[in-house]
């Protein structure tokens, strides 16, 4: 009896000395990831990035991590014109880091998560309870009625909004129908989509065209828009492909004419990031089923982690099982 008990105190000894090792070996691999780390992101990833760093910093306790959310055209010219310094770029459309980054500022654009545009009410927006598929743009453009939407020169739930109109007009045949509703409400255009939440809340506006994620996150009511016009049904990419949107260029005289496609979003760690390996140790986490996708999804953002990607040998090879070649 003495030596099965003196054998069970060896055998927990030598378990505890081995958890103490183990866990030593993993915070001294993850104290070697420390400092800033400096993220700019669309504003429809503030909830779940935010629950995302939360997440991370359990992991990473050392580092201190910097969120910036704005349109993602105006995170993306913080880069490019402000010259201001960035690990992570995020964007709610991962053409804006094609467009506007790479390849002066990165090699490569990871693609993450989807969404879809919706419009965005609340218990107290006028004619709440008669809203409808059918009626929606005449309830919208009552002369009583107030909406919000983005600026399609600084964020892409902006021309998004536009390009959504305009497959609205064609679809439900209302010629005109695009016209008008940009020329209506323009004194609640705001410079990013999370911006016109606050007027909502208010009842400053009545409604609100907005991604689908925001509403799901901020447990607001929101009614879903056919597939041939939500930009969300890859299906639908050569329909989508016929709405076009011109937004401000680099110069005042220049405009980038941007067509209609599938929502996805996209990100990228800088080729001059202050903290390269905090950036990759994110990404990955991001990129982690059970753990940044998790958590995209259920803040209303669907994973589309692996995709394919341009300039797979320039990816980190902790970021390549992600992704496709």
């Amino acid at each position: 009896m003495k030596f099965l008990v003196s054998a069970l105190r060896k055998i927990s000894f030598l378990i505890t000395i081995l958890a103490l090792v183990s866990f030593d070996g993993f915070s001294q691999k993850n104290s070697s990831i420390s400092g800033d780390l400096i993220i700019f992101h669309a504003g429809s990833l503030s909830v779940p990035l935010k629950e995302v760093a939360t997440e991370f910093k359990k992991l990473y306790p050392q580092v201190n991590i910097q969120m910036e959310a704005a349109g993602s055209v105006a995170s993306a010219r913080k880069i490019t014109d402000l010259d201001k310094p960035c690990d992570i770029m995020a964007s709610a459309d991962y053409a804006v880091i094609d467009r506007m980054l790479i390849p002066k500022y990165a090699d490569y654009n990871i693609k993450f998560a989807s969404n879809e545009m919706c419009i965005v009410y609340s218990e107290k927006s006028r004619y709440a309870n008669q809203i409808s598929g059918k009626n929606w743009m005449d309830i919208l453009l009552k002369s009583d009625v107030a909406f919000g939407r983005s600026d399609p020169n600084s964020d892409p739930c902006g021309y998004r909004t536009e390009m959504m109109l305009q497959l609205a007009e064609k679809y439900y045949k209302r010629q005109g129908l695009f016209v008008k509703f940009t020329t209506k409400d323009k004194a609640y255009m705001r410079p990013k989509e999370t911006d016109m939440l606050a007027l909502l809340e208010t009842g400053s506006i009545d409604y609100i065209f907005l991604y689908r994620s925001v509403a799901v996150q901020h447990n607001l009511k929101y009614m879903i828009l056919p597939d041939a016009i939500n930009l969300k049904n890859a299906a639908f990419a050569a329909q989508y492909a016929t709405a076009k949107v011109g937004i401000n260029g680099n110069t005042p005289a220049e405009k980038q004419i941007i067509r209609g496609e599938p929502m996805i979003y996209g990100f990228t760690i800088l080729r001059n990031a202050p903290n390269k390996a905090a950036a990759i140790a994110f990404a990955e986490f991001l990129l982690q089923k059970d753990k940044g996708q998790a958590i995209m999804s259920s803040n209303g953002q669907p994973s589309v982690v692996p995709m394919k990607i341009a300039n797979y040998e320039k990816v980190p090879v902790q970021l390549k099982p992600f992704v496709k070649k």
